[in-house]
């Protein structure tokens, strides 16, 4: 029980750096007598790190009593898509990162085991930072992941 406690914590704890998202809309894949309906949810979030970087995030979201008891487990389905929105400007720490990549979202989809994750890396190479989302589980994680790529292009605004 003592590790199950801990690992509840150390998720929390991990998550807390990350990003927060907010829902910008859902549609439902099945209905569900009792509960709420099985659906696809899209949320969007800044980047905590770069400013200027919006993602969009899609996620089947698990209905019925245990969904809506917060009780389910969501599967692993997810898409990303992420854009620059205005003059993004990199850190020394951002530019010369690791290769395994910085968490900047996550999203808890079981009740203590499961979680969506967003990692950013940066490709020197080709100036952009790259978005990969994935689902993992504290003993093993799913190989469905997504990916998106935002160029950081020079940014003007005109003026009239």
């Amino acid at each position: 029980m003592n590790k199950l406690l801990f690992s509840a914590l150390l998720l929390s704890l991990l998550a807390s750096g990350a990003a927060r998202s907010e829902e910008v809309g859902s549609v439902d894949t099945v209905f569900k007598l009792f509960g709420p309906d099985h659906k696809i949810v899209v949320e969007a979030f800044d980047d905590p790190d770069v400013q200027n970087v919006t993602c969009y995030l899609s996620r089947a979201k698990t209905g019925g009593i245990k969904g809506g008891l917060g009780l389910a487990e969501d599967t692993s389905d997810a898409a990303i898509s992420c854009q620059q929105v205005g003059p993004i400007t990199l850190t020394d720490k951002i530019k010369n990162g690791k290769q395994t990549g910085s968490v900047v979202f996550q999203k808890r989809t079981s009740l203590v085991f499961k979680r969506l994750q967003v990692v950013r890396f940066y490709d020197a190479k080709r100036n952009a930072l790259v978005y990969m989302s994935y689902s993992d589980r504290v003993v093993e994680g799913s190989p469905k992941n997504a990916l998106s790529a935002v160029p950081i292009i020079p940014w003007t605004t005109q003026h009239e």
